[in-house]
């Protein structure tokens, strides 16, 4: 066999696995979206409760979204009501940054804006963060939950 044939067949297996490699990180990165598909679309798909922002119970209350397809996106917010009225909301579980403050998320917005925007507005039906749909949706309904939790007792 001729250097020249040795060559050849040297880059026709280096071809072949760079293929092999290929393949395998697509049908892995294939796998892995459809996998997270259902929790997605239970995101998506939350309806927020019509709750009432103010005359709240002072106190600290603990908000938390657990997904039932998946836990992927699961977070927990805690809340302070103090006078009746939302003092403070802090991310307990989810959108964080390694140094624990909110993640800068699209548009340089991070989940605070969203919780200050249903805040100010008295209402979850707030615009989400665009191209952070999911992750803001979910941070909403933890806050919900906290909510729930703050009502005055009837």
């Amino acid at each position: 066999m001729s250097r020249s044939e040795k060559r050849k067949g040297k880059i026709k297996m280096w071809i072949i696995i760079v293929v092999i490699v290929v393949v395998v990180i697509g049908v892995g990165a294939l796998g892995g979206i459809i996998a997270d598909a259902p929790g997605q679309r239970e995101i998506k798909e939350l309806v927020f409760s019509d709750v009432e922002f103010k005359n709240l119970r002072d106190g600290t209350y603990i908000g938390e979204y657990k997904g039932t397809k998946d836990h992927k996106r699961d977070t927990k917010v805690e809340m302070i009501v103090s006078g009746g009225e939302i003092s403070d909301i802090k991310i307990l579980k989810g959108a964080l940054g390694k140094d624990g403050t909110p993640a800068e998320l699209k548009g340089g917005l991070s989940i605070d804006n969203l919780f200050n925007s249903a805040v100010q507005s008295n209402t979850l039906q707030v615009d989400v963060i665009s191209g952070a749909t999911i992750t803001s949706k979910a941070h909403l309904k933890a806050l919900e939950n906290a909510l729930k939790q703050a009502q005055p007792e009837r």
